[in-house]
């Protein structure tokens, strides 16, 4: 692999790890709603829409970690 492609990929992964910031203080955000959450709420829609989304950006996270080694891997 050529240095500018190398370039471009640790580009695409310093995007990665913005990414991975924003989708984590979101996921912080809803964790933290979700663990204050009203007692009479807990077992509501609402709620189990925040669970879904708690588990889908847990999951966002973990796949931008696979994307960014995958990255990694490839430069070397």
């Amino acid at each position: 692999m050529n240095n500018k492609r190398r370039e471009l990929l640790r580009l695409a992964s310093g995007l990665l790890s913005k990414a991975s910031d924003y989708v984590s203080q979101a996921l912080d955000g809803e964790q933290d709603s979700l663990d204050n959450m009203p007692e009479n709420l807990q077992y509501s829609e609402k709620c189990e829409k925040m669970e879904a989304a708690v588990e889908n950006l847990e999951g966002a996270l973990e796949n931008i970690d696979n994307a960014k080694d995958y990255i990694s891997n490839a430069v070397e």
